[in-house]
């Protein structure tokens, strides 16, 4: 009996059979248009491609399958089991069963019931055919609305639906509506009474070409695509650590400032170190698949990180570029779209192959990173690249010819002349404690003392001399007035040290209060590891910096920490043995003043972190940064004094070598010279390196990638070994194509791929126009919305393909047609049959985003920052938010606002916290970014006007605006009603509008006449100053009126 066979009980409905009889004589039922929504809606869940929900082994989501099932008789809906299960009254029998909560409707019945008369033909997926450029609709008797082919497509639907456009909105709505929309501000009012007064035939175009060449284009554009790249300044996860990450964001508003063509946007983005010989900028486009969110938190599992890492790349990358919901397929097969669980992991192998390590170890700048300096020092950073390494050879190649002179001067050398060889320019504090008794000597300033020895110090056998000092929960000693440094002074601290093999901790010199939030420095030692903190207050305003390998136990070490002043962590060396260490940095990020009153102790903070065990000897502290070969010369003083000492036949070889090494560079004037050389030149690297920032990038294992099915999606699970490869619904992968990220985004960018220009070119357009001709813009696949223009979708596609991937001339082209022009005023008509805009009948309203509404209010009221890139920003806040989500040693744990020019930066600069992102846009749905984000959500919440009345950023920008209109615009209501209406609107407000707002000035002006408590609460909102020339009252009552007017539907829609 054939499985999907039920017993009678039809329940016809009284309409059905007259349907299905005049089938043949009406429109044609189309698969993709009205029979693919209903399957996918209440069928394909239990019998479409994921084997493991399949029921009864049907798909019915393949047409030979269901025909060889009986499910489908095509010609014949009476013997087909389909249409008898979805009229059946039997609740046992009945498709959908109740239990799903699904239900057809009668329409949907007769649908596929007529389907199946007429042939039951199947269509591949809109979404996979290649598009081809369609032949734009024939003029009708609208034809002259038609200004670019997007009309005759959008014309052809409206008078399909018996519509017809609406009329081209006034010249200031147009002024505004494509300033914000190409450049995500308001209009000035030059701009608009330059396009107002221009008569000329191309002055639109004119007007566009001005806003397309503006460097605000690039923030704009950028702004949606950081979105869909998920970029943020923080890790995302456990400490939500700081990010520096800038570098990617400042790289993409170049890209679209420059008009980068959107194929080489694609493949920098995606593999842009793959690329031969990459640049530097190119290294930085690659920064896209480095924003996805990571971790370092204790317990994390390696394996289990590294595989949801390449799973967000690889759910983003097929999104962004595919449209597609890649992620369904991680532990089975997808359910609706074609897509394999196999071919899944086969897309992440291109992923799957980063040097990156799955731990970030909560610091800003996780390997593989690029240096990025500042612009001006590109081209002296560049040949640097260069002059460093042949300094470094002329100092190798004198190495090998200066050998007879060492030899002539170590015969005569004597012992006694090593104290001439160790630095002291610069030496503030030092002490031998080799003393051996009960006074403890030192030099602090170049003067000598003593001081007693505290009872917890022994005397234990020396390094460098007969004794050393032997801490026991105790300083050796400690001195006022020396190693007080500023977070911007450069010092050094030195010792030889003998660690336990028990790891303790504790500092070995330290100049810190440990009771006003560990103020000070220390040269610390944890875990038989050692380097430095440098703290304003722990852990939010620090730099702490270790070795990343432990010392040996219970064997003389010499340690020396440098550190140059530059208020980064980057800025601190740590010499073990005078060779220079790789370290961790923990905390980078130094503000305020480290200086404080305690005084310096050798063997413990001021009250706290003694050491034990330790024997500690030849302390010194230097007012300046050592150079490298000083370092050496402090931990190799007492080796070299017994190379001099001892025969020559009885001298060991190594350390003759060292000997000759420090000779080079402090004795022989050539060697010297050349070291000085190479010296300066690493300095102006360090200085370049200082002064820029880094790039997280990425970069490509040697072995070929590789990934494994995952059962489940479990890390730990394997089955089969996958190499990279494209599903097999898409166009296949060409042999003569690397397979690795450049080999699979020069794929997606291939004239046969049928994704990626329509899934590009729907954002654009849902940018512009408020939503995509798709509306689920992440997901062209079978459960994602049918395109309401499919043919315009296709004929943008071919044309933003075919112009070389030219993204300023496509968005030329949609702001520029009669579709966009149109005013969004409605009718009740309108409203009834189309009232999402779907068709188009209107011009595009919708609210600003989270970003706009913000810079609208800095831009209208004169306190926008023009600068263009740099470091994110923190502008006003409410306390208390990033606390609440915050663990107690992470760096993003306060909140401290900027000042100055930082406040009123664009508000793409905003600093990202993802676990905590701007308030003031989260209330208007900003995403968080811990995942791609292709469509935000739009919410109208009286909390957003909460924000734009009350928050200290629009309660300024209002007070400004207020003010330029009292001292710029002439003395009379109407002229600075006027001047106010020109920046927030790029319009004048009617007479009636007017009264209005007269009548409120009126009575704001009353209340704050007796209430001048008030006035001054609100002309002191913010930082940037009132102008004390003009009456309190007046300019409180003129700030409350320009409050109101930021917040009109008008001032907040697009």
């Amino acid at each position: 009996m054939n499985p999907l066979s039920c017993r009678a009980g039809w329940g016809w409905l009284p309409a059905m059979a007259l349907a299905i009889a005049s089938a043949r004589a009406e429109r044609p039922i189309e698969y993709n248009r009205d029979v693919r929504p209903i399957l996918i809606d209440a069928c394909v869940s239990c019998h479409g491609p994921d084997s493991a929900s399949r029921q009864a082994d049907l798909r019915l989501d393949r047409r030979d399958n269901a025909i060889n099932m009986a499910a489908i008789v095509p010609g014949d809906s009476d013997s087909s089991v389909m249409i008898r299960r979805i009229l059946s009254d039997d609740e046992s029998e009945v498709m959908p069963p109740p239990e799903t909560k699904k239900h057809l409707t009668p329409e949907q019945k007769e649908t596929l019931a007529r389907w199946i008369e007429q042939g039951a033909e199947y269509q591949p997926h809109w979404s996979l055919i290649a598009p081809a450029r369609p032949t734009p609709p024939s003029a009708t008797a609208s034809a002259a609305w038609v200004r670019n082919p997007i009309d005759a497509f959008v014309l052809a639907k409206l008078e399909a639906a018996g519509l017809t456009p609406a009329p081209e909105a006034d010249r200031h709505t147009l002024a505004r509506r494509i300033a914000l929309d190409l450049t995500g501000l308001p209009p000035t009012p030059e701009q608009v009474a330059e396009f107002i007064a221009d008569e000329s035939p191309d002055a639109y175009e004119k007007y566009v070409d001005r806003l397309l060449a503006s460097p605000k284009w690039g923030e704009h554009r950028g702004r949606y695509w950081l979105d869909a790249a998920r970029y943020g300044d923080t890790h995302g996860i456990h400490m939500d650590n700081f990010r520096e990450m800038w570098s990617y964001r400042d790289w993409v508003i170049k890209a679209f400032n420059q008009n980068m063509p959107f194929d080489e946007f694609t493949v920098e983005n995606l593999a842009g170190d793959l690329l031969p010989n990459p640049t530097l900028e190119q290294q930085i486009g690659s920064g896209f698949n480095r924003c996805n969110i990571t971790t370092s938190e204790g317990g994390a599992i390696d394996e289990e990180y590294a595989v949801l890492y390449t799973r967000d790349r690889t759910d983003t990358t097929a999104q962004v570029w595919l449209g597609l919901t890649a992620g369904c397929a991680v532990c089975h097969d997808h359910k609706f779209d074609p897509l394999s669980q196999k071919e899944f992991y086969q897309l992440s192998a291109f992923f799957n192959n980063t040097t990156q390590k799955p731990m970030d170890g909560n610091v800003k700048d996780t390997p593989p990173i690029v240096m990025v300096p500042v612009e001006a020092d590109l081209p002296r950073w560049e040949a640097l690249a260069s002059l460093v390494p042949a300094a470094e050879q002329a100092v190798v190649a004198h190495r090998e010819q200066a050998r007879p002179a060492f030899e002539a001067w170590l015969a005569k050398s004597r012992r006694q002349d090593l104290a001439t060889w160790i630095p002291s320019a610069g030496l503030q504090f030092s002490a031998p404690l080799n003393d051996g008794g009960d006074e403890i000597a030192f030099t602090a300033n170049g003067s000598k003392g003593t001081a007693p020895r505290n009872a917890t110090v022994e005397w234990r056998e020396g390094k460098t001399g007969p004794h050393a000092a032997y801490l026991n929960q105790g300083a050796a000693v400690e001195v006022a007035g020396v190693g007080d440094f500023e977070g911007d002074q450069a010092f050094t601290a030195a010792a030889w040290v003998k660690l336990p093999g028990n790891d303790a901790s504790g500092a070995i010199i330290a100049r810190m209060d440990d009771g006003n939030g560990f103020r000070g420095w220390d040269l610390w030692s944890e875990g038989r590891r050692v380097g430095a903190h440098i703290v304003n207050k722990w852990p939010e305003n620090a730099l702490k910096v270790v070795t990343g390998e432990q010392l040996p136990a219970d064997q003389w070490v010499h340690i020396t920490v440098a550190y140059d002043g530059s208020r980064k962590a980057s800025g601190v060396k740590v010499y073990v043995n005078g060779e220079l260490k790789p370290t961790n940095v923990t905390a980078d990020s130094l503000t305020e003043t480290t200086r404080t009153t305690v005084p310096l102790k050798v063997g413990q903070r001021h009250t706290s972190s003694p050491l034990s065990g330790v024997s500690v000897e030849d302390v010194r502290v230097y007012a300046r940064a050592l150079a490298d070969s000083e370092a050496r010369s402090l931990a190799n003083a007492a080796l070299f004094a017994a190379v001099i000492a001892a025969p020559a036949e009885q001298r060991d070889a190594a350390n003759v070598e060292s000997l000759y090494g420090w000779w080079l560079t402090n004795v022989d004037d050539d060697g010297k010279r050349l070291a000085a050389e190479r010296d300066a030149l690493i300095r102006e690297r360090s200085d370049i390196q200082a002064r820029g920032t880094i790039a997280h990038v990425m970069h490509e294992q040697e072995a070929p990638a590789k990934a494994y099915i995952l059962n489940r999606g479990e890390y730990d699970q394997r089955l089969d070994e996958v190499g990279p490869n494209t599903p097999a619904f898409l166009p296949a992968f060409p042999d003569d194509l690397p397979r690795n990220r450049l080999g699979f985004a020069q794929w997606l960018m291939r004239e046969d791929q049928p994704l990626t220009a329509r899934v590009t070119v729907n954002r654009f357009w849902q940018e512009v126009f408020g939503q995509g001709l798709v509306r689920t813009a992440g997901d062209f696949g079978v459960s994602g919305e049918l395109p309401s223009h499919p043919e315009l979708l296709d004929w943008l596609a071919v044309e933003l393909r075919e112009s070389g991937w030219d993204v300023k001339r496509f968005f030329k082209l949609l702001v520029t047609s009669a579709a966009y022009r149109q005013s969004a005023a409605t009718t009740p008509e309108k409203l009834e049959r189309d009232p999402e805009n779907r068709l188009l009948s209107r011009g595009p309203r919708f609210r600003m985003d989270a970003e706009m509404v913000r810079d609208y209010a800095l831009a209208a009221s004169g306190l926008l920052s023009p600068k263009i890139g740099g470091p994110s920003v923190k502008p006003y806040q409410p306390p208390g938010v990033w606390e609440a989500v915050a663990m107690t040693v992470s760096n993003t744990k306060e909140y401290q606002p900027d000042s100055g020019e930082a406040l009123y930066r664009r508000s793409m600069y905003t600093f990202w916290k993802r676990s905590a992102p701007p308030a003031s846009m989260d209330i208007f749905n900003a995403p968080n970014r811990e995942h791609c984000t292709v469509v935000r959500e739009r919410t109208n919440t009286p909390l957003q006007a909460l924000v734009t009345l009350n928050d200290p950023q629009f309660v300024e920008a209002a007070r400004q605006l207020a003010q330029q209109a009292l001292l710029q615009a002439p003395p009379s209501f109407r002229h600075r009603l006027s001047f106010i209406a020109g920046r927030l609107l790029a319009r004048d407000f009617t007479p009636a509008e007017q009264a209005v707002i007269e009548q409120s000035l009126d009575h704001l002006a009353e209340f704050y006449a007796t209430h001048v408590d008030e006035s001054d609460k609100l002309l002191t909102v913010g930082e940037s100053k009132s102008d004390p020339s003009i009456p309190r009252a007046e300019l409180a009552a003129w700030t409350m009126v320009v409050n109101e007017l930021m917040n009109l539907d008008e001032t907040l829609n697009k």
